[in-house]
């Protein structure tokens, strides 16, 4: 396995339809390689202060770091909560599979 300059971002949405919206647009744009989008799952939490509990659709997407604010930008502007929970951690991996990464999200030209 190698550690690279790759990450794992997460987010949840309430809804399935909404975080297949958000894979398929950081995917097209380039700013993910790929998505997963597993659910529901059901979240226990703090929010305002409040202890809550709900179904949540969970969101991963592989990226590079140099792409990775660009990213999060998408993911706060399209996102359904105006504070989504967005997280990033380091991955490593097959060598191949990081390339594959890098390759899918590389920036076009005009980007």
């Amino acid at each position: 396995m190698t550690v690279t300059e790759h990450v794992q971002v997460s987010t949840a949405t309430p809804e399935r339809e909404q975080a297949v919206e958000l894979a398929k647009g950081a995917v097209q744009g380039r700013l993910a390689a790929g998505s997963q989008i597993i659910g529901p799952v059901t979240s226990v939490f703090w929010h305002l202060g409040e202890f809550g509990q709900g179904e949540e659709w969970r969101l991963l997407l592989t990226t590079t770091r140099e792409r990775y604010p660009k990213l999060e930008k998408y993911i706060l502007e399209n996102h359904p909560w105006d504070n989504p929970e967005v997280i990033a951690v380091p991955i490593g991996g097959a060598p191949r599979c990081l390339r594959w990464i890098s390759d899918n999200v590389a920036p076009a030209a005009t980007d």
